[in-house]
This record gives C-alpha cells, structure tokens and sequence, in this order.
C-alpha cells in the first residue's frame, strides 16, 4: 500500500503533526507559526494599520475628486517656481484626462481621445519636480520611470512592460486602477535615434524602444508580468488596458536648440522674414519647439504622433533661482534649517549668501540642481562640525561661504 505523502509547511518543513494550524494552498501548504510571523514582518514595515488593516488603500474610483485646473496650478505654484506655461498646460490635461473618464457613456457617437503630454527643458528646470508634486495632490495612482534603462525586447535592460507593472505595484495590483492611472517617462530623450538615417545594426536600447512604446501609449490591451517579465518567467500575465492610462513625457533634449535655429533659419526669404528673425529670442530658443524639432532631434514620427501635447520648460534665470532657494514650501534653504533644526539649533543666513550662491549656480549652468551642489559645499564644514560644538544658533556670513566653496574645490567646474 502506499504511503500517504506527509504535509509540511513549505516555509518552515514543521510537519503538520508541530503545529496548531496548516493551511494548505494551490501549491503547498504554510502554518500558523509561518503566518504569524509574515504578519509580525508586515506591521514592522508599517504596511498595516495598528487594527491589521492594509494601509494602501486607494479610495473608489466614483469617490476621487479630481480638482479643477485652477486649483492644480495653484498647488504647483507653492512648490515650483516660474514655468507657469507648463503648470497650466498639465494642469488642464489631467483635468481633462478624469473628465473624459468619468463622461457618462453616450450614444452620439463621439469618443473624447486622451492627449498625452511631452515636456521639453534643460536639466535642472523642474520637469521631474513638476510630474513629482502632481503625484502628490492627486489621490490616484502615479509612477515615475525612467527611459534609460529600457531595451527593445528579448535584450539585456528591462522591457517596456514594466511600466505597467510598476503602476500595478502602486495601484496595490488593483487592475481597475492602475487602468486609470498617470505614467511619468522621465530622460525620454535618451531613446532617441542617433541620426536621421536608418542604421544598418539595431538600435535596442533607442528606436527599438520608441516603437515598443507606440502600443503603450495609443492605448491596447497590453499582456504585464505583475513582478517583472524575463526573472519570473512562470508567473500568470495580468492584461491591462492602457486607453485611460496618461502619459507624460519628459527629456531634456540637449542640444535641440541647434536643430529649432537651423529650422528657423531656412525659411528666411524677402524682407519681412528678415525683419521676423531679428524678433528671435537667442537666448531662450526652446520657446519656438514644433514637433518637426523631435523628429530631427530622433524621435520617430509615430511616437510623436501620440504624444499631441508638446510644452517646454523656460531656463531659469538669476530671479528664479533666488527664489528657488529661499521661496517654495520645500525649498532648500528651508530643508537645511530644518536639518539644524532638528539638533536644537537655530540656522540662519545673511542675504548677500543668497546671492552669491545663485552667481555660483548662473555659472556652472546646472540649474536648480546646481544650487544644491553648491549649498551642501558651503554647508559640509557646518553640518560636521555644529552638532558636537553647544550652539544653539548658527549664521552663515558670506565670508564664511566664500572660503567654503573655495575649500570645495567646485571652481574646478569652471575650467572644465
């Protein structure tokens, strides 16, 4: 007769004979001592509400309210300076993105199509900080990814799927929601093509993602692996249906602005034209951008196509990025003094700081990122030295910050 195979836990290896309680599943089994301890792991991760409840819990969907394009702006406002072309352009295409969603449907034959958006700026102008603060005040679900990492599939990077399955993670895996929800694709000019004519070898990590994005972004029922696709090759697909899926797209695209003069150039002919060029703005050419600049820049007509919406992102100049450091909610100088706060001290800096860090900031040309950099240069001596000393309040002279960014060797930069 043969011998009755013996459950165990597949966790543990306890036989059911140890334990109070052996539950069994499709594939196995697990015991109370196992779940216990899988609860235990769940709370210390703050996952769970102190009554054992999942704290990731998307309200309904009839529930979300979705504020007016007004009150989205001004909520930008109090965290990114200036850019308010882009502000009010994102501000009406998610409005209108959870308006055409929540339409009742009709039978007068028109389907409102969702716009999805591309942001062109230098680096350092507040693209990412801007999709970043959206997240914030919409009670929906929202991703950021980041284009560089992506290959063409059946390559060595991840595939363009896993946007989804990212998007399914912060939608806790409800396939309803994530169907609604915002996709951020950060550095989307990284996968532009290397010159206008087609290569001979293929471009996996730049046109070969283009094209696996076009799928994605018209809207069709994409097939997700909901861990990942190539590592887990044995888990079930979850299908996901990208029509009400928003994407915003973002990229620096630098050295686009050679390709937007080179265009402007060529249609000079007869003496108004001559006279319409001297009106150009040399200095901030990023404000004439068509759609005919991405595809010269390397993006493929197709994928231009879907992305309808194209704004750009103003460089900073001197006034903004003063008010970068001291003005938002979450400015910098406001993080630091926060910072000493916390050690009971009281930080504090003289205005001609300010101003000098922002000369510093004009100067290296990495915009609002670049002060950063120079204010943790500055800081450094103080951030080391203060805690241990028994102050209760600290300046920073302009002195002071002179010899520091001297110490830091950041004038390095400027011969580079």
């Amino acid at each position: 007769m043969a011998e009755r195979k013996k459950k165990v836990c597949s966790f543990c290896g306890r036989g059911e004979h140890d334990v109070k309680l052996l539950i069994s599943g499709m594939n196995g089994y697990i015991c109370d001592h196992c779940v216990a301890q899988a609860f235990d792991i769940l709370k210390a991760n703050h996952l769970l509400d102190d009554d054992g409840e999942d704290k990731h819990d998307f309200s309904s969907w009839d529930s979300v309210e979705v504020p007016k394009p007004h009150e989205i702006k001004d909520y930008l406002d109090q965290y990114v300076i200036g850019q308010d072309e882009a502000k009010r352009y994102l501000s009406v295409a998610v409005y209108n993105h959870y308006k055409r969603i929540k339409q009742a449907p009709t039978d007068d034959g028109v389907e409102i199509e969702k716009s999805n958006i591309i942001m062109v700026g230098s680096t350092g102008t507040g693209k990412t900080l801007l999709a970043r603060t959206i997240a914030k005040l919409l009670d929906v679900p929202f991703t950021i990814v980041d284009a560089t990492v992506f290959t063409e599939a059946g390559y060595v990077g991840e595939d363009v799927e896993s946007i989804l399955s990212r998007l399914l993670q912060v939608a806790d895996y409800n396939v309803e929601l994530a169907e609604r929800g915002i996709v951020f694709i950060d550095e989307v000019d990284k996968i532009a093509r290397k010159s206008d004519n087609p290569s001979i070898t293929r471009d996996v990590s730049g046109e070969g993602v283009q094209q696996s994005l076009l799928k994605l972004l018209e809207g069709s029922m994409v097939n997700v692996p909901p861990k990942g696709g190539r590592k887990h090759p044995d888990q079930d697909y979850v299908h996901i249906d990208t029509k009400n899926i928003l994407f915003i797209c973002g990229g620096a695209f630098d050295g686009i602005e050679r390709k937007i003069a080179q265009r402007l150039n060529t249609h000079v002919v007869g003496y108004n034209s001559v006279q319409n060029v001297k009106k150009i703005d040399k200095k901030d050419m990023m404000k004439y951008i068509l759609p005919q600049d991405l595809k010269s820049f390397g993006l493929i007509p197709e994928i231009i196509g879907r992305l309808p919406v194209l704004t750009y992102l103003n460089p900073l100049d001197r006034e903004a990025l003063r008010s970068i450091l001291v003005e938002p909610k979450n400015s910098i100088v406001k993080q630091y003094k926060k910072l000493f706060e916390i050690d009971g001290i009281k930080l504090e800096f003289e205005d001609g700081v300010f101003d000098f860090i922002v000369d510093k900031a004009m100067e290296y040309k990495l915009g609002a990122r670049g002060l950063r950099s120079i204010v943790e240069s500055v800081m450094m001596d103080a951030m080391f030295d203060v805690p241990s000393e028994n102050v209760k309040e600290f300046t920073v002279t302009l002195d002071y910050a002179k010899s520091q960014l001297d110490k830091a060797h950041l004038q390095k930069l400027e011969t580079d």
